[in-house]
């Protein structure tokens, strides 16, 4: 394996912040646990991981064969990581009071319905590919890496935001209480969106 160990752990940190970070998953994870508890909750988890293997698996390898055609584009790919972290940073700062919604179509009962609740939001999301094209490049250099170093980048990728989903499911209580608190709803928006703009300057400068 190429990549250090300060690459990979850069790129866990970031994954984390980003999963902190309230979006679709987050939306339909509440709407199963607050209806059916980590029972309901924890098969959805599982379907989302399908996805972070392969969207960052398409972003690699899709990299790799732009880059075969147009060299400096890895280098565009770094600073467009960088402005969708500042972006995304922004964004979380100015809508910080924003509160998530429930959506009553994704608490339908069973494992396999959860499982395929987290499948579908997890792929229903074009963006999240892009993320990947734009972030990948700017952590590691995608011409270069190796079969374990894709496993890895895919592991972390899965990893990171399947133990967090479970961990929300399993502390529903404590989070529920925190998202009706706008005051500390608003303080952890705050706090990721000025994380997430870290990265993305650390990404810029590297």
């Amino acid at each position: 394996m190429t990549l250090g160990l300060s690459e990979l752990a850069l790129y866990t940190f970031a994954l984390f912040i980003l999963f902190l970070t309230p979006g679709p998953v987050w939306v339909a994870l509440i709407a199963r646990a607050l209806s059916g508890g980590f029972h309901a909750a924890w098969p959805l988890a599982l379907g989302v991981v399908i996805g972070d293997v392969l969207w960052p698996l398409l972003a690699i390898f899709g990299v790799s064969l732009i880059v075969s055609v147009y060299a400096d584009f890895l280098t565009v790919l770094r600073y467009a990581g960088a402005l969708i972290f500042l972006v995304m940073g922004f964004s979380l700062i100015r809508h910080a009071d924003k509160v998530i919604g429930k959506d009553s179509r994704l608490t339908r009962p069973g494992m396999m319905a959860g499982f395929l609740a987290g499948l579908l939001v997890i792929l229903g999301n074009p963006k999240a590919i892009l993320f990947y094209m734009g972030v990948l490049p700017g952590f590691f250099d995608i011409t270069s890496v190796t079969a374990w170093d894709i496993a890895a980048i895919c592991a972390i990728s899965a990893l990171v935001p399947f133990v967090g989903n479970l961990c929300l499911a399993a502390m529903l209580g404590r989070v529920r209480a925190l998202l009706s608190s706008p005051k500390a709803l608003r303080n952890m928006n705050l706090s990721a969106g000025i994380l997430l703009i870290g990265v993305g300057l650390f990404i810029a400068v590297a």
